[in-house]
C-alpha cells in the first residue's frame, strides 16, 4: 500500500537498523505508546524478528519514506465488529511528525478498511498526545468518549480518547 510519499509493507529483517534509529530508540515516540524504548542494537535485532512474526497474522505494517527508503514508523488496523475497524497504532519517529505523514497513513488505513467492507473506524489516542488528537480532528473524526487507563510500563494513569468516523465519508 502506498501514498504519495510513503509505503506501508511488511517488515524485513534488514529494517531493524532504521527502526531502531528512527523509532524504537526514541523516548519521545514511545511516550504515548504501549511499548518500551529498545535499549540497544542487539535488542532491535530481536525486536524486528518478533515484529516480522506478528505482522504475518495481523494487518500491521512498517511505514517507509519513499524519498529515503528508510523505515520511519509503523501502523495498522484491527477488526472490532462486522463492519467496524480501529487503528492498531500509528507511530512515527520524531523527525517525521508534522510533515503530513500521519494524515496520509490514516487515510490509507481507512481506504484499506473500506476495501474490506468496513463502514466505521475508531481512532484512539492518549489525551496528552496533541499531535495525534490534531490528526483525528483534522481527518474528520468526532470525539466519542474517554477511558481512564493505567500505563503498564510505569503504573501511571492516563486518559485514552476514542474518536469515530463513518467510512463512507472517508474521501470527503
Amino acid at each position: 500500500m502506498e501514498t504519495k510519499e510513503l509505503i506501508l509493507e511488511k517488515a524485513k529483517y534488514e529494517d531493524w537498523k532504521s527502526m531502531y534509529d528512527n523509532v524504537w530508540s526514541r523516548p519521545e515516540t514511545a511516550e504515548h505508546m504501549m511499548w518500551k524504548v529498545t535499549a540497544d542494537e542487539e535488542e532491535a535485532k530481536e525486536r524486528i524478528q518478533r515484529t516480522i512474526a506478528w505482522q504475518k497474522a495481523h494487518d500491521v505494517w512498517l511505514v517507509y519514506e519513499k524519498s529515503s527508503g528508510q523505515a520511519i514508523g509503523f501502523a495498522g488496523v484491527e477488526k472490532i465488529g462486522p463492519y467496524s475497524y480501529q487503528d492498531a497504532s500509528i507511530a512515527l519517529g520524531p523527525e517525521y511528525v508534522g510533515r503530513g505523514y500521519g494524515k496520509q497513513i490514516l487515510r490509507l488505513l481507512m481506504e484499506y478498511c473500506i476495501s474490506l467492507g468496513g463502514r466505521e473506524f475508531y481512532y484512539s489516542t492518549r489525551a496528552g498526545n496533541l499531535a495525534s488528537k490534531a490528526l483525528a480532528v483534522s481527518s474528520g473524526f468526532v470525539y466519542q468518549y474517554s477511558e481512564h487507563k493505567i500505563d503498564q510500563r510505569n503504573g501511571k494513569p492516563y486518559e485514552l480518547e476514542i474518536y469515530h468516523k463513518t467510512l463512507k465519508s472517508c474521501g470527503s
